[in-house]
């Protein structure tokens, strides 16, 4: 580092004092957080702000307030503080190669691994593996996982992919709507309310089209969740039709809870993939993880729909 990028690095113990300062409005309450007299924090903020030749309090008698720049300053440096928490606690935390940490999205995680595992435990006693819900993108190096689950395309910026599985979607209803409405013909499905998942909510236009319904029905819009098992919880209480990943709902199905009721799935746009960083193949406990992971997919992958979508 020059001396140039040095004189731009604040003092850790001040930006420390002056971000606890900032959280809570105050000298008194950043003390007890950070285990300082009062007196002390005070004096590694004003170190601060004659480091910076400039205050980021407003001071009234011993009232102090966050002033504009403060408030502009706080906002600037907060991410790069968790970044190097983030990154401190990966790096203190003790490294096993019998331990995998991995992301996934939260259906996913509660349908198809959990059931799962006892397998991967018979096959490998030894291996821990930690579990996370999480359903963005991040970078790697900032987070402690060693692998995650993604759904798309294979375009996680920075990661290996490993496909899985494509999905396919089918229409489903409790049995008391399927009798009510007496639904002969996809079109009939309009005249439900049409549940739908936040981020595919072209699903039901995607779904006519490949009934081949003409011209398009006039679809009645249901409300739409972000989680397809809560999708799946507002169709078994009857709240509408909806169109749910077949493998996210085979206890449904199994009990009776929901009904297809019509044989026209829809293949997926994207896929499943186990995603990672460069090198993690190296390293004995994932390489395990993820023959396992293929393994399972490759053997239960949903068979393809009849007439997948273009």
């Amino acid at each position: 580092m020059n001396d140039a990028s040095r004189k731009l690095l604040p003092p850790m113990a001040a930006l420390h004092s002056f971000s606890a300062a900032a959280r809570h409005g105050g000298f008194s309450r950043a003390a007890d957080e950070i285990g300082l007299t009062q007196s002390a924090v005070s004096r590694q903020i004003s170190h601060l702000e004659d480091w910076l030749g400039a205050p980021l309090f407003d001071r009234s008698g011993r009232r102090v307030t966050l002033n504009a720049q403060g408030e502009a300053y706080a906002a600037a440096i907060a991410p790069a503080l968790d970044s190097i928490r983030r990154a401190t606690a990966k790096a203190l935390a003790p490294s096993s190669d019998r331990t995998v940490n991995l992301a996934t999205l939260p259906s996913f995680g509660m349908r198809w691994l959990a059931p799962r595992l006892p397998h991967l435990t018979s096959r490998h006693p030894d291996l821990m593996v930690n579990f996370a819900a999480r359903t963005d993108e991040f970078d790697f190096a900032q987070e402690p996982f060693d692998a995650a689950i993604h759904f798309g395309r294979p375009d996680w910026r920075g990661a290996q992919h490993d496909l899985l599985f494509h999905e396919r979607s089918i229409p489903v209803v409790a049995p008391s709507l399927a009798a009510q409405y007496g639904l002969a013909s996809p079109a009939d499905l309009a005249r439900l309310p049409l549940l739908t998942q936040s981020f595919r909510r072209d699903a039901w236009t995607r779904w006519f089209e490949l009934a081949e319904v003409s011209p398009r029905p006039s679809m009645r819009a249901g409300p739409d969740f972000a989680h397809f098992l809560m999708l799946a919880q507002a169709a078994v209480a009857g709240a509408g039709a909806a169109l749910i990943p077949s493998f996210l709902i085979e206890p449904e199905l199994a009990s009776g809870a929901l009904v297809q009721v019509f044989d026209l799935p829809m293949s997926s746009q994207g896929a499943y993939y186990l995603v990672y960083p460069p090198g993690q193949r190296d390293k004995r406990g994932f390489a395990q993880l993820r023959d396992w992971i293929i393994a399972e997919a490759r053997e239960e992958s949903p068979r393809e729909p009849h007439r997948p979508m273009p």
